[in-house]
């Protein structure tokens, strides 16, 4: 049982996917934020107020006719 416990410790290099992680991450973080900020403020209005124009439309081709 010992055996199994210790496992990750003898593996080379095993702290370096922790850090390859967190860079990933973090880059990932930092492009979502210049996005945000970087993002047209008309085409976030827009996408806002999408789910309130979806239910004034009919869903039923039928009922538009």
């Amino acid at each position: 049982m010992e055996k199994e416990k210790n496992v990750l410790q003898h593996i080379d290099h095993i702290a370096t996917w922790p850090v390859i992680s967190f860079v990933i991450f973090f880059i990932f973080f930092l492009c979502l934020l210049w996005w945000v900020f970087s993002t047209d403020k008309k085409f976030i209005q827009k996408m806002s107020e999408l789910p309130l124009d979806a239910q004034d439309r009919p869903t039923d081709k039928k009922q538009s006719l």
